[in-house]
């Protein structure tokens, strides 16, 4: 299986993000075991060094742990641990540059919760 990395961003971060998707969507849960560093080089068809880093920025952030002579394993909380990250990430780079442009186009927060509310259909606060 071959994917379609994106340009804008490192591919050991990108296979970083990955394994996260599937912590968060139950395709791996705490204390399971990963696919082999080996096993994802092949299936993506990467260097096995660029698997390597992608895996170890998870182990540096606590999501996954190494067992010796067995591979790399789901933290207990990293689902937290990546929804946290990825919350502060949300708010840092879409909600607060959707809050300026809103401000330059002389919205308020209100018109804006306006729009969202009629994108989702939602009626509830």
């Amino acid at each position: 299986m071959k994917t379609n990395f994106d340009s804008s961003q490192p591919i050991f971060q990108q296979i970083a993000e990955m394994i996260e998707d599937d912590i968060l969507n139950g395709t791996y849960q705490e204390d399971d075991q990963i696919i082999s560093m080996a096993q994802f080089a092949s299936t993506f068809q990467i260097n096995p060094a660029t698997a390597v880093k992608g895996i170890g920025l998870l182990v540096n952030e606590g999501i996954l742990y190494k067992k010796r002579g067995l591979g790399m394993y789901v933290a207990k909380g990293a689902k937290q641990t990546i929804m946290g990250k990825r919350r502060s990430r949300f708010y840092d780079e879409m909600v607060l540059k959707l809050l300026e442009e809103a401000e330059k186009l002389g919205m308020t927060n209100e018109d804006v919760i306006e729009m969202i509310k009629e994108r989702t259909g939602a009626d509830r606060k």
